[in-house]
């Protein structure tokens, strides 16, 4: 068994390593609530400066199967790898649905 064993909430949500503050929650949430993501796949978080108070998400560019985001939140800044057919204003109304919850 590896070292580093691969959890998933919901079997869609992976994370091999630690996720930004308060981002776990908005990305169940966003799970819970648009079934036509199949997965969201945490990046390396990194430490910013413009990164300061609530969780907020950007997209940045397609990728092969979906899309790549941003998650700015405490400081630091999280790639999000977003496996989903939607398109990227579909895919901008379900982030704002899930951090408009808090």
């Amino acid at each position: 068994m590896p070292a580093f064993r691969l959890r998933t909430a919901q079997g869609k949500l992976k994370i091999e390593h630690s996720i930004i503050d308060n981002l776990k929650k908005v990305l169940e949430r966003l799970l819970s609530e648009t079934p036509e993501i199949r997965s969201i796949i945490p990046g390396v978080i990194r430490p910013v400066r413009d990164a300061k108070g609530t969780v907020k998400i950007h997209i940045t560019v397609a990728t092969q199967n979906g899309w790549k985001a941003i998650a700015l939140s405490g400081g630091a800044r999280q790639e999000l790898f977003v496996s989903t057919a939607l398109t990227q204003e579909q895919l901008e109304a379900a982030f704002e649905r899930a951090l408009a919850h808090r």
